[in-house]
């Protein structure tokens, strides 16, 4: 079993509230042909979420959330 916690953010930028949530990266299979996937934050939206950045262990909160604003400036229509 794994000891990984999910992390989960929750940043209001543009009069909009975003919701991120970590999920654990997996090895690869090589039975299956399947690459190793790296832990990552996701933007959850309405039966569907968005890759947004590599998890980093112990980066503090508010560079993550930083990092996260800065990726909603770069995909966000304006």
């Amino acid at each position: 079993m794994s000891s990984y916690k999910i992390d989960q953010r929750h940043l209001n930028h543009r009069g909009r509230v975003f919701h991120f949530v970590s999920y654990e990266g997996q090895p690869a299979n090589l039975r299956r042909e399947e690459p190793a996937v790296e832990a990552t934050w996701f933007l959850m939206g309405p039966g569907r979420r968005w890759s947004v950045m590599p998890q980093q262990a112990a980066q503090p909160t508010e560079d993550v959330d930083r990092c996260l604003i800065e990726w909603l400036d770069q995909h966000l229509e304006a």
